[in-house]
């Protein structure tokens, strides 16, 4: 009887930090699609395109929906950042990019042509994305 009610709290345990790891790790495309759209990341200042993204355990938010076709500068926000996402890596764009552990980093990446373009953190495990449109 002992051995039966050790073994269901260990399942309830383990059940529930499953739970909870899967509700922070990943979110559905239809969020992210939603994110996307609610996320207030990109402004235009003096005629340059600022695309805010927060750097710390993963990129927020995970996509971006900018204007194809203006000057663009990618500004990566960190906050005692200490993880992998501290390394910026745009295959497509030529952009391997160290962030301090705390402060803003801009890289200008001229003007972008419609597409979607991709980031990662130095481990690929954190990744990001900005959709350029027309």
């Amino acid at each position: 009887m002992r051995l039966t009610v050790i073994a269901i709290i260990v399942a309830a345990l383990v059940i529930s930090g499953a739970i909870v790891l899967s509700s922070k790790g990943g979110s559905s495309p239809v969020a992210d699609v939603a994110n996307a759209h609610n996320a207030h990341n990109v402004n235009i200042v003096n005629g340059k395109q600022i695309i805010e993204v927060s750097a710390k355990g993963g990129y927020q938010p995970k996509k971006s929906v900018a204007k194809a076709g203006i000057p663009t500068i990618l500004r990566f926000n960190t906050n005692g950042t200490f993880d992998c996402s501290s390394g910026v890596r745009i295959p497509s764009l030529g952009v391997s990019k160290d962030l301090p552990p705390s402060g803003s980093t801009d890289i200008d990446i001229g003007n972008p042509k419609v597409a979607t373009v991709q980031g990662t953190c130095v481990m690929g495990m954190y990744t990001f994305e900005v959709d350029f449109q027309g």
